[in-house]
């Protein structure tokens, strides 16, 4: 079994708690002292001796004067530490003598996890520790895909991080009543757990097989699956239910050289590299995979008894390099698709001629880089572009693929990101909140049911020489470098999972 303690929390994870009353993100001089000095008394050459002392506060004593007219008390003339400011991106930038410093009184929940190579895609696996798990500590498992130095060095891995306790903050002090300390109170180190599959080439994207809502693992006689894209222009569909079973059973062992090898491999698109991948949310007995390329091309591979089946005939609306790609959550055979050609296309697998049968177009200024469709409100889907901007779509307005008119407005659109957005997601189970990430280094919750209260807008809202801070903005996770992904774990409520050239943040806020 591969263990390791998991690394603490770095100091310079950032997190920004919106709206301004709740701003959380301070930058500190480094090197500065913040301890207690020592006093220096500036009447140290008139006490001689600690019997000269009493004998002078006797004598104050007869005049009827205080001492503590003449002599400060220390704690009156001590300097204070450097005062911490609160963080804004774009607004504020780091000096060389500065850094990120959290504030830990807004995270529930934070942990780090450094890995030995980029793991720029990952998904949360189901477990069968149960739904809205609240308590401490938790664990969580995810599946993964490493984008190492050289093509033979990379891996599909399966990790669980346990023992992931709440964040102990400064002046945390243990029950003064005497009760028995609360579990969830223990400061321990977390653990890693993992196993891992030989994977050629880099891991673009990786998807683990969707399973019912309120269900663990599936029995134990049937595969769990992940399929992961690789930079070869292969997708390998591979049963990662065997690693998951070797860190929960003592003494499970099972065939390296039968898990080794994928279930299946997707060679449809020929040479050409991609990223768009998305199971459709169907039972066991009938899985649907669905895969677009750089070359605009998305294929179909089904599962049938005898196992899958890739579908020669691509869907071909798209003109650019296919983004991503979302099964729809309430029609089983529609499903949505973003591309470098600025549009949102909808696809119904049953159309002749396999074209899209509606469109957005364009629905951004320029590459159409992520979408998220809403599981809750399925005619609302979420989109993000490389302008940094996050459009939120009423599905009901769009218009049919070749017909003419104005292009649909959104419902909503936010322009906090300065880069790319790399990954958004809706909350499993709250409709209006959506978490996103950008390569400005941003890790963004939002809520759409926040409406800005008139008393509260003007300069409460926009510190100076800055831009508005939406009203709907919740909350700012910063520190992680070159973030690509951002999922909700949808067992353990409003626990968010990140992944960044850095490695993994797992943070949980009391905003959401």
């Amino acid at each position: 079994m591969s263990k390791r303690p998991a690394e603490a929390s770095s100091s310079t994870q950032n997190g920004q708690a919106f709206p301004k009353t709740n701003v959380n993100a301070n930058k500190r001089e480094v090197g500065v002292d913040n301890e207690m000095g020592e006093f220096e008394d500036a009447w140290e050459d008139e006490v001689e001796s600690d019997e000269e002392v009493v004998d002078a506060g006797a004598k104050d004593d007869e005049d009827g004067m205080d001492v503590d007219e003449i002599i400060p008390a220390a704690e009156d003339t001590e300097e204070p530490p450097p005062a911490s400011r609160a963080y804004i991106p774009g607004l504020h930038t780091l000096g060389n003598d500065e850094e990120l410093e959290a504030d830990e009184s807004v995270y529930h929940m934070r942990h780090t996890m450094r890995v030995n190579w980029p793991c720029l895609s990952f998904d949360v696996l189901r477990d069968n520790l149960g739904d809205e798990r609240r308590r401490f500590p938790a664990s969580v498992s995810i599946v993964t895909g490493t984008q190492a130095a050289e093509m033979n060095k990379n891996e599909v891995i399966v990790y669980k991080m346990s023992s992931l306790h709440k964040t102990q903050k400064d002046g945390d002090d243990s029950d003064s009543d005497g009760e028995d300390d609360d579990e969830d109170d223990l400061d321990e180190d977390p653990i890693i757990e993992f196993r891992s599959i030989p994977h050629h080439g880099g891991v673009n994207r990786i998807r683990a097989q969707p399973l019912p809502p309120s269900t663990g693992l599936p029995p134990v006689n049937q595969p769990y699956y992940a399929a992961s894209w690789a930079e070869t222009g292969k997708v390998h569909i591979w049963d990662v239910r065997p690693l998951i079973e070797s860190m929960e059973v003592p003494g499970y062992t099972y065939d390296k050289t039968k898990v080794n090898t994928p279930a299946f491999t997707i060679n449809s698109h020929g040479r050409a590299e991609g990223f768009a991948m998305d199971w459709a949310s169907s039972g066991p007995s009938s899985l649907r995979l669905l895969t677009g390329d750089i070359h605009s091309k998305i294929y179909l591979t089904t599962s049938t008894p005898s196992g899958f089946n890739a579908l020669s005939q691509p869907f071909t609306s798209h003109t650019s390099s296919v983004e991503d790609i979302q099964w729809s959550p309430s029609e089983p055979t529609v499903f949505g698709s973003c591309s470098a050609d600025r549009t949102v296309q909808i696809w119904d697998v049953r159309s002749k001629g396999r074209k899209s049968v509606a469109a957005i177009d364009p629905a951004h200024e320029s590459d159409v880089n992520v979408i998220s469709w809403n599981r809750l409100t399925s005619y609302l889907l979420l989109s993000g572009g490389d302008e940094g901007g996050i459009k939120v779509w009423d599905l009901r307005n769009i218009k049919k693929a070749g017909s003419t008119g104005p292009s649909p407005t959104p419902v909503a659109s936010f322009s906090w990101h300065t880069a790319p957005i790399t990954s958004v997601e809706w909350h499993p189970t709250e409709d209006s909140i959506f978490a996103a990430s950008g390569a400005d280094d941003q890790v963004t919750l939002w809520d759409l049911a926040v409406e800005q209260d008139a008393d509260e807008a003007g300069m409460e809202d926009t510190p100076e020489g800055g831009k508005d801070i939406p009203s709907q903005l919740l909350f700012q996770h910063l520190g992680q470098k070159d973030v690509k992904e951002v999922h909700w774990h949808p067992q353990i409520p409003g626990t968010v999972i990140s992944t960044a050239a850095d490695g993994f943040n797992i943070f949980k806020t009391f905003n959401v």
